[in-house]
């Protein structure tokens, strides 16, 4: 019945009532996925509301539950035939070698699906953090004296890529401008792409500068809202990691689109659906943009700028990195662009740094070579 109630929002804090019921739902997600699990878990699940990010927290949980699962189906350590009635004598059981075992499971597997089969695979950097997720639970075990010995130096190590070896993908300016022209004129879109765009070019357009001036994530765009502009000051507030609030300056370029947008094209109030209306970015049926509706128009206009198929376009994550190296190439500090970015580490704003738009492009340029051509005289 709980689940058919209405949830209102009594709020007394400063926060927007959109930021106080995303930080509900994740908090809600997560006790869930917690009345499902062992009751001798408990430590850990206080563990986790105290030292990790509330999505982070969330995608522990569900690696646990992932794991109890699999003991049940896939191994002989526990007699239990739900996940709730694993036992701790179960656990003590398992070894380093099982886990071990579980993580190469979880490198490819199948789950049957009415009359399909479905093939899971994960990367690396998946892997490490299903890995991770479990050492933190068997370290937590150990540490509230419910396991004799800790099993986690026993794990096998996962390799994964450094920051510094991956290839930054961001746009080039030249990319920058044919997308930004897409938006604003209609070119390059698919006839049933262009009736949309019709009602959508400003909106699309203030997200695509917002994204590029400020090198947002996707989920601080996402969760803006109009009253978190204040024109008059020039200014705008969004709420990154851990719901930090932060204050960004307004430029002329992004004060124009937002305003146009606002003005001429975002739907009217009383035409907006309840609990969307502070909403800034809307859809067409006059709810908040989801993250995934987000990410397919940036995937549609960034793929125009990179002349490849609309499935070959880039995330937004991908303009996050494109405002790093496009605000470094400018001669901006490394140290400014963290901030801006709100980077933890300035080692990941000096990865842009490192990183030369074009550069492998106009070695090769210099390293032309006189060939002779079929048919040249």
């Amino acid at each position: 019945m709980a689940a058919n109630k209405t949830i209102k929002i009594h709020n007394r804090s400063d926060k927007p009532d959109n930021i106080i019921l995303q930080e509900h739902e994740v908090a809600s997600d997560c006790s869930k996925v917690e009345e499902q699990l062992p009751r001798f878990m408990k430590g850990y699940f206080a563990y986790l509301r105290g030292n990790v990010l509330p999505m982070t927290r969330l995608s522990y949980l569900r690696d646990v539950k992932f794991f109890c699962q699999y003991l049940i189906d896939q191994t002989g350590l526990t007699g239990a035939t739900t996940i709730k009635d694993i036992e701790l004598d179960d656990f003590r059981r398992i070894k380093a070698s099982d886990v071990n075992r579980f993580i190469d499971y979880c490198r490819q597997y199948e789950v049957e699906k009415d009359n399909e089969i479905i093939v899971y695979e994960n990367t690396n950097k998946t892997l490490a953090r299903k890995k991770s997720s479990l050492s933190v639970l068997f370290k937590q075990l150990y540490r509230d004296e419910l396991l004799e010995k800790n099993i986690t130096d026993g794990f096998d190590p996962i390799r994964v890529q450094k920051a510094s070896e991956r290839e930054i993908k961001a746009l080039q300016d030249d990319e920058v401008m044919i997308m930004l022209d897409a938006v604003s004129t209609g070119t390059h879109l698919t006839p049933k792409e262009h009736q949309y765009w019709e009602k959508t070019k400003k909106r699309d357009k203030a997200i695509l500068i917002l994204f590029l001036t400020y090198g947002l994530r996707l989920f601080e765009l996402q969760q803006l809202n109009v009253s978190s502009f204040n024109f008059n000051r020039g200014e705008f507030k969004i709420y990154r990691k851990r719901a930090k609030e932060a204050v960004m300056p307004l430029n002329e370029s992004v004060t124009d689109v937002v305003k146009d947008y606002i003005e001429n094209e975002r739907m009217p109030e009383e035409k907006v659906r309840e609990g969307h209306e502070d909403a800034l970015f809307l859809s067409l049926q006059g709810r908040r943009l989801t993250e995934r509706q987000i990410r397919d128009l940036v995937k549609k206009y960034t793929s125009i700028g990179l002349a490849t198929s609309r499935k070959a376009g880039f995330s937004p994550h991908k303009l996050r990195a494109t405002a790093a190296t496009s605000l470094i190439g400018r001669g901006n500090s490394i140290y400014d662009v963290q901030a801006l970015l709100d980077h933890e580490q300035v080692t990941t704003t000096q990865l842009y740094a490192g990183h030369k738009m074009g550069i492998k492009r106009d070695l090769v340029k210099d390293m032309e070579w006189e060939l002779e051509r079929k048919g040249k005289k």
